[in-house]
């Protein structure tokens, strides 16, 4: 068990490794910013994992122990990043700062990363506001169209934006492997398989990672909380994490809160319509820790026109705090 476990680690971070070298040639080809890679080609490429698991539990398995892996799954992926995530990313540069790898300060484009976080904390707020009066009005189905709508918004947003073009890229693995030239088949190629590597190896992880819960005996509820979402969020801060290596600071930030994005719209926009989505104790937490350490981020941002790791890292408190309250 801890053998398949070890190697389902390896598979995502060697995909993640290839899977980051095939988008950024991807973005060079097709001429796109680095707002649109990292928001949109990278987030939702690498989401997709965390994306499956709530809708196959939502849509296809009834009863409530899967509606509450569903909704846990869904609020867990938004926390995880906007906690966890931050904190990876925050702490990855200082790590790298100290072997002078890179500037201590990150700087992402804050157009793209004001424009992510100030989506991200619209949307999610309008979800949790509909958990909370649905109960008196039934809106959530008009919500979740509107929450649909405002994602493609966003989408067509971030394409028309100014970001940078990305520079110093590496050449493509898979024209070096084969001796090919990198045209765009070649590359799309790359694409796949290393998606196919990363959900492969966060099906593994996941699966490895019940059966451990299960002997332990940990409820669906704590599971979708906090196992699933941190097993699914790996790419994203694996991604994050090399990113943030080669000094491509955009591409490390709007990784995450592209994702964030992405995941406040369209598996919540599934929660609100083939769930009761009443989000009480637990799940409501999460969603308010969320939004409490993205709006930090957010004003930290706009006032100081970077961002400090440690404001990044600053994520892991909130997660303590759910620690806490769980325990």
């Amino acid at each position: 068990m801890i053998a398949m476990f070890s190697l389902s680690l390896i598979l995502i971070l060697a995909s993640c490794i290839y899977f980051t070298n095939a988008v950024e040639w991807l973005g060079k080809k097709l001429n796109l910013s680095q707002g649109v890679i990292g928001s949109i080609f990278a987030a939702v490429g690498t989401a997709m994992p965390e994306t499956i698991i709530p809708i196959i539990a939502i849509v296809f398995h009834k009863g409530q122990a899967s509606e509450e892996i569903g909704v846990g799954a869904i609020v867990g992926a938004p926390f995880m990043l906007s906690t966890l995530g931050f904190f990876v990313t925050g702490a990855s540069a200082i790590i790298y700062a100290l072997f002078r790898k890179r500037p201590f300060k990150i700087t992402p484009s804050l157009t793209g990363f004001q424009r992510d976080m100030s989506y991200f904390i619209i949307i999610y707020s309008l979800a949790v506001i509909t958990s909370i009066v649905n109960n008196y009005i039934d809106i959530k189905n008009i919500v979740s169209i509107a929450i649909l709508v405002s994602y493609f918004v966003y989408v067509i947003r971030t394409f028309s934006s100014k970001d940078d073009s990305l520079r110093d890229l590496k050449n493509l693995y898979f024209s070096n492997q084969f001796h090919l030239k990198p045209t765009i088949n070649l590359i799309i190629l790359q694409l796949i398989f290393s998606l196919l590597g990363i959900s492969y190896g966060a099906h593994v992880f996941i699966k490895y990672t019940e059966q451990v819960s299960a002997m332990a005996g940990v409820p669906p509820a704590i599971l979708s909380l906090i196992i699933t979402p941190i097993a699914t969020e790996l790419p994203e801060k694996l991604n994050s994490i090399l990113w943030i290596g080669q000094k491509k600071d955009t591409l490390a930030l709007l990784n995450i809160t592209g994702a964030m994005v992405f995941q406040s719209s369209v598996p919540v926009a599934i929660g609100m319509m083939f769930t009761d989505w009443n989000l009480t104790g637990l799940t409501m937490l999460t969603t308010v820790l969320a939004l409490i350490s993205s709006y930090i981020s957010l004003i930290y941002a706009a006032s100081k026109k970077y961002l400090s790791p440690f404001i990044l890292m600053g994520g892991s408190i909130f997660y303590c705090i759910f620690l806490l309250q769980l325990l």
